[in-house]
């Protein structure tokens, strides 16, 4: 998969469990009872299901699901459905394109039993019939059954989150709590070695150094609109009930199961409009709400309760608070007119309220608990300190909290703390706190006067999980970060240069420049509001010089009259480009020049932070030499920072695609080169990205683990060692991958006419004007070349087509003129880099179907570059398939390879759906009336939200 999000977890959250035995056939109730009353048709769907060998609880929720969808159908109409099991029967004859005796046989003769296929040859009818039946259906009829289709790959996705999580529940009950290190938390079993390679001392130090810093993006790349996910999480929590139900509740929970689908169904997948920039703020406060305020602290909690045992809750915590939240929404302005100095501040705004409002209900409800009186638990001088000051304040707030708590000075003095956090969003200025800081000090007045009375379990008990929140999330919620690219600082500078300002006469500037400036203008009224913390962060994108660093501090300059206002600035290199990767280390020798830098790297104990692109330095040359750079880049800035003495933060502008960076993130992190990520890793988080990791607590808390877990065993020796004898080892390796591939990817893009073909050949125009992002998919800066696309149309792009070109192209290539597989593999077993690389274009290509590759490729009429595509294509598999030993792509994951296998019939048919509408569209455009047009362009548009759905794939 291109997209490999929810595979990416799906893989991650099950390793162990592929290497346990699964039944080979189900035998749920439902499953038989479903075979038995739709007979031949359903039964194909159902031997589907079970000859995939995926987990039976994964196979039956499948299975259960399937019924529900189909008993959806029969009563909306049912000749609908008639076309449903039709269609499904097609696929599932034709197959996936590698379906043969020779590399799928237990999957060809169960189907064989029920379908009587006997011959690939079948296969290939049955693909052609499937697709002469799609083409005769009506306009209505195949927007229905698009939508029923995209209806099931949701609940098939909710399958496998709930596969997870009971999975990873069942794992959690196994674990015998007396053990050296608890297994399912990887934090642990990294500080374990640590301590074991260390010694106890340094793998505290080095845990004490551990951040983990998601970046939560407004990318367009999550296809569904908000409507739905209601719907999904609504269903997923009954489908989470129904396992603890029986009878009578069981049977009502199917009904309300039955009343979501049917209104799943029954709405539309594409939305109204586009989102607004503070709208898409909602993803962030929604996954604040449902996981992060209360998952956060419980991963501290749990990894407390490992390293203190029994002592846990009762001493001082171990575990440091490392997860650090950021945010590009609101904030990101490269090529987004939507967002404005203005929506920034908006932003800003609403992330403060949300985030006290959650401090003051969590504080009201510990003062709750806090009923000790002062004869069991007498307040220290402190604490009587604190409240004498807190009587001082305000005699209301004070009069009240004593009307409910009495004499328990810790309850009462607790109550005046949320009355204050809701005067602080109020801005009431007698009573408001002015910084995070100052609410967790008063929370440590009450915690060590609780100590200081024995009270030691509810101090380190709801205390330090309420300081556990503040330290995290503080008064901002997440750290927003600015971003904007290097050209439009240029102009903005050029502008105010050709028209000085004076007294007398303001100068008349651009919109654009007066924008910028307004924008330095919004970071100081966040940061003021806010905290530093809020908004220090300035991105700048396409970064090739030092002089574009520079340019974002004088043009701070410029925003003020007076000096003391301008804001806290950390501005970010983003080296995005290949020559930019490469040239990283000259500009940066040339960046800590800067004054401003400099006064920077004194006041941070010389903390700097760089991004790396990876979406564009993909597009660029393509994604073997992408990775390869990228690797080479990174661990020439980690040698470069430990010359200079600088403590180095690495930003990866990673996106769920393989193309532009996704797989498994830890994984990620274990691969990377010694220095290169030192105790914190930070990544952007965009689109469906975030709803797979962020969307369910116990997923979320197990993304988090691990993610750090590895950060942390990243800075194991043995682990630093491994890294670097594989670089050295495989250095020759890599430098003829990267020459062979980058020939084959720039002869591909370099052909003449080739942007254009491109945007015939996919749905590029119609994913452009899909409602799912506020950020056009052009930068807009006048380039009217592939130069200017954004990575996430080209990736997506590819994507839908089927072909996931972004991925692999150029690898196949790469290999064939290494030509030694046992060289390969080599590199394959010892070299993580390759390994990790190998194994995502793996899931990627797993979703690639050559038959309908041509369909879309038959759409441009150029031969020869099609033909291009499908050879490397060809080729690409071949070879990868070689080095890591399977049949078919993914044959060794016992979970993730049948899961992927089990939804390609499924998206096969929105797959030449879709091709089939765009062939209507390029073909027939001029003879169209506007009402057919937007027609086709709506079943276009369904079907594109669908192959995301089943693909997990957008970018």
């Amino acid at each position: 998969m291109a997209g490999s999000s929810q595979d990416s977890n799906l893989e991650s959250s099950n390793a162990s469990f592929d290497e346990k035995p699964i039944d080979s056939v189900a035998t749920s109730e439902v499953a038989q009872s479903l075979l038995e009353r739709r007979g031949n048709e359903i039964a194909a769907a159902r031997t589907l299901i079970q000859a995939l060998k995926a987990p039976a609880p994964l196979r039956d929720n499948l299975t259960f699901f399937l019924r529900l969808v189909r008993k959806v159908l029969a009563e909306y109409n049912p000749d609908l459905l008639t076309s449903f099991d039709t269609l499904l029967v097609e696929a599932i004859k034709a197959g996936p394109d590698d379906l043969s005796t020779t590399r799928a046989p237990l999957l060809l003769e169960a189907i064989n039993a029920v379908l009587k296929v006997d011959s690939e040859k079948e296969s290939l009818n049955a693909f052609l019939r499937f697709a002469s039946t799609i083409d005769s259906l009506s306009m209505e009829d195949s927007v229905l059954l698009m939508r029923a289709f995209v209806t099931f790959f949701h609940l098939a996705n909710l399958c496998e989150e709930n596969y997870r999580v009971t999975s990873l529940r069942s794992r959690e009950a196994s674990v015998d709590s007396s053990s050296a290190e608890d297994p399912i938390n990887e934090i642990t079993v990294a500080y374990r070695q640590l301590i074991d390679e260390c010694g106890e001392e340094e793998a505290k130090a080095r845990l004490n150094r551990l951040e983990f810093h998601p970046v939560f993006t407004a990318h367009p790349t999550e296809a569904r609109r908000k409507n739905v996910e209601r719907r999904i999480r609504i269903i997923s929590e009954l489908l989470d009930e129904r396992q603890r139900l029986g009878g009578p509740a069981r049977v009502e929970n199917e009904r309300r199961m039955l009343q979501e689908i049917d209104g799943l169904f029954r709405t539309s997948p594409i939305g109204h409009k586009k989102p607004t920039p503070l709208e898409e703020a909602d993803t962030v406060l929604n996954i604040f709400d449902t996981t992060l305020f209360e998952m956060v602290p419980s991963v501290y909690r749990r990894f407390d309760n490992w390293a203190l045992g029994e002592n846990a809750g009762c001493v001082p915590p171990v575990c440091p608070p490392f997860f650090r939240p950021g945010s590009w929404i609101g904030s990101d302005r490269d090529g987004n007119p939507n967002v404005t100095a203005l929506v920034s501040r908006q932003v800003a705004e609403k992330y403060r309220v949300h985030v006290l409002q959650a401090l003051a209900e969590a504080t009201k409800e510990v003062s709750r608990g806090l009923t000790l009186d002062g004869i069991s638990t007498p307040a220290s001088p402190a604490l009587a300190n604190l409240w004498a000051q807190q009587v001082e304040m305000s005699q209301a707030l004070t009069s009240r909290a004593v009307d409910k708590a009495g004499s328990e000075l810790h309850r009462a003095a607790m109550r005046v703390i949320s009355g204050r956090l809701s005067a602080t969003i109020e801005r009431n200025a007698d009573l408001m706190y002015q910084n995070a800081e100052e609410f967790i000090a008063d929370l440590r007045v009450i915690q060590d006067s609780l100590v200081q009375a024995g009270a030691r379990r509810i101090a380190y008990g709801p205390i330090q999980r309420l300081i556990w929140q503040a330290q995290t999330f503080g008064f901002h919620l997440v750290e927003m970060e600015f971003r904007q690219h290097s050209l439009v600082h240029k102009r903005a500078l050029a502008d105010l240069e050709a028209h000085p300002s004076t007294a007398e006469k303001p100068a008349k500037l651009d919109a654009m420049t007066q924008e910028v400036l307004d924008t330095f203008r919004s970071i100081g009224s966040i940061q003021k509001k806010n905290g530093i913390n809020a908004a220090r962060r300035y991105i700048i994108s396409f970064t090739q010089s030092a002089q574009d660093v520079e340019n974002v501090y004088k043009l701070a300059r410029l925003a003020f009259a007076n000096e003391e206002d301008v804001p806290v600035l950390d501005v970010i290199p983003l080296f995005e480009q290949i020559e930019d990767l490469e040239n990283a280390v000259t500009t940066l020798d040339q960046v800590i020049q800067i004054p401003e830098v400099q006064e920077r790297l004194t006041q941070t104990d010389r903390k700097l932070e760089v991004m790396l692109g990876y979406s564009d330095s993909s597009k660029d040359e393509g994604p073997t030499t992408a990775t390869l750079v990228l690797h080479k880049t990174q661990a020439a800035l980690a040698e470069w920072a430990e010359k200079n003495s600088i403590d180095l933060i690495l930003m990866h502008g990673r996106g769920g695609a393989v193309g532009r960076g996704g797989g498994p993130a830890n994984r990620a992190v274990l691969s990377q080169p010694k220095g290169s990520v030192n105790g914190r890793f930070k990544l952007t988080e965009q689109g469906e990205v975030i709803f797979a990791r962020y969307g369910d607590p116990t997923l979320a808390r197990r993304h988090v683990e691990s993610v750090a877990g590895a950060t942390l065993l990243q800075m194991a020796p043995s682990l630093e060692q491994k890294n670097t004898h594989a670089d050295v080892k495989f250095a020759s390796l890599a430098s003829e991958l990267d020459k062979a591939s980058k020939q084959r990817f720039l002869e591909l893009i370099h052909s003449d006419g080739f942007a254009e073909w491109f945007s015939v050949v996919t749905p590029l125009t119609e994913i452009g004007l899909l409602p799912i992002g506020s950020r056009p998919a052009k930068r807009g800066l006048g380039a009217k070349s592939l130069d200017d696309l954004r990575a996430i149309p080209w990736i997506f792009s590819w994507s839908q087509a089927r072909i996931n070109l972004a991925a692999w192209y150029g690898l196949g290539s790469a290999c064939e003129a290494v030509g030694d597989i046992e060289r390969l593999r080599e590199a394959y077993k010892e070299w993580p880099l390759f390994t990790t690389f190998i194994d995502n274009i793996e899931m990627s290509i797993s979703k690639v179907d050559a038959r309908i590759a041509r369909l879309y490729l038959a759409l441009g009429d150029r031969p020869e570059l099609s033909e291009m595509v499908l050879s490397e294509m060809s080729l690409t598999r071949k070879w990868v398939l070689a080095i890591t030993g399977n049949k078919w792509p993914l044959e060794n994951r016992r979970v993730l390879g049948p899961v992927i296998r089990l939804r390609l019939p499924f998206v096969n048919i929105l797959s030449v759906t879709q091709v089939h509408a765009l062939s209507e569209l390029r073909t027939r455009d001029d003879m169209l009336t506007p009402e057919e047009r937007a027609n086709i362009t709506y079943l276009i548009l369904c079907t594109v939200s669908g192959v995301a759905a089943g693909l997990q794939n957008t970018g």
